[in-house]
């Protein structure tokens, strides 16, 4: 008899050419992408075998347009592959949204001469990178202080990127500063496209992480770094609008990757205290962790449910829904942690030993919670949408 949350997952409303996609990512995610897991995290490498396989799916190409080089399907499906391979591996489906991440304002916003010289690059399994964090710009990104200076027919980068997903094995950057001689902060942010090889752009260090390991995560410098102006996308000026725009899609995109963690954090607990005995009964038995179970399963239903009413909507038109968004990411971010953490409290003193997944799950849980602003930030940019006029 399947499960509530089984059921939800047969009503995710894909079309034919979608849920073979689907189950072909699932094969890959248990096959591969699962199996590496543990060692991605123990040793903190580069999964590059997962990204491979991943490739051989031309899994890139579902948000690349047909024309250069990609099979483009709906946000839903996207989104339904993000949580398949975050479950597997969670460092493996932040390299891949981020590719989504990255490259959909240059799909909304560039020139056709961008998109023609660029996306083929990505729809052939490159991978993509955005760099807005820095030092002293995080959640606030009027405060960037990396500059873009005019110089005839290129455009010279000075400044730095902290906390940049993909940062040091990137093939694209979707880089944002501030445009020099425009004084307001929010009108100078600009954004451009950087190319792996660039002069003048180097990898400071990568960070060794608490969770997603395998993921890496890079500072990046740009001393006097010389792109053609080409890879300007819109205007100077036009950065914050794009951002906004970028920031609206990825939002439910970190909710689907803290969805997949949540599941697989799920479905460990209910097979363990579905075989593991106390006091000769099986601990799903006692009423104390059937009401545990109950409310997890209450809010994982409720969270993934939302998040495949947003996806429709957005791929029926829906555009102003930046607050959907954050309440989304909010919710599902949020219950990732507590879930894995229950988890983790219901395989006991196995739950804290490396030789069971949750113990990792619970570390690569925590960044979601962070990543794509804080939760804290989230919280009032809901709250502040109630302020009346």
């Amino acid at each position: 008899m399947a499960t509530v949350l089984e059921r939800l997952d047969a009503r995710i409303g894909l079309d034919d050419t979608e849920q073979m996609l689907l189950d072909n990512v699932r094969q890959i995610a248990r096959e591969v992408i699962a199996k590496n897991a543990e060692h991605v995290d123990r040793s903190g490498e580069f999964p590059w075998e997962n990204i491979r396989a991943l490739n051989e799916l031309g899994l890139n190409g579902v948000f690349i347009p047909e024309e250069y080089g990609g099979s483009p399907l709906s946000y839903r499906c996207y989104l339904a592959c993000v949580r398949e391979i975050s479950k597997a591996c969670a460092s493996t489906g932040i390299i891949w949204a981020t590719n989504f991440h990255a490259i959909k304002p240059l799909i909304e916003f560039g020139s056709a001469e961008q998109k023609a010289r660029l996306l083929p690059r990505i729809a052939a399994g490159g991978l993509a990178s955005l760099a807005i964090t820095e030092p002293g710009a995080g959640s606030d990104a009027t405060g960037m202080k990396t500059r873009f200076t005019a110089d005839g027919e290129h455009i010279v980068i000075d400044g730095g990127k902290t906390f940049i997903t993909s940062g040091d094995v990137a093939d694209l950057y979707l880089l944002f500063g501030k445009w020099d001689g425009i004084d307001d902060p929010k009108k100078a942010i600009s954004v451009l496209i950087l190319e792996k090889g660039m002069p003048g752009l180097s990898v400071v260090r990568t960070e060794d992480k608490l969770g997603t390991r395998g993921s890496s995560t890079a500072t990046i410098a740009f001393d006097q770094c010389r792109v053609p102006r080409a890879n300007l996308i819109g205007r100077p000026g036009d950065g914050l609008g794009i951002l906004f725009a970028s920031l609206n899609k990825s939002r439910p995109s970190i909710a689907a990757h803290a969805l997949g963690i949540a599941r697989a954090a799920f479905e460990d607990a209910t097979d363990y205290i579905n075989q593991r005995r106390q006091s000769g009964r099986r601990i799903i038995e006692f009423q104390g962790i059937q009401f545990l179970l109950a409310d997890l399963a209450a809010e994982l239903l409720l969270c993934e449910s939302f998040l495949w009413t947003l996806a429709g909507e957005i791929d029926a038109g829906l555009t102003d829904f930046g607050v959907e968004a954050s309440i989304l990411k909010l919710r599902a971010t949020d219950l990732a942690m507590r879930l894995t953490t229950d988890a983790v409290q219901m395989l006991g003193g196995y739950g804290y030993c490396k030789d069971y997944r949750v113990e990792r799950l619970m570390r690569d849980a925590k960044i979601t919670q962070i990543w794509e602003g804080t939760n804290q930030i989230h919280r009032q940019l809901i709250g502040r949408s109630f302020l009346q006029k």
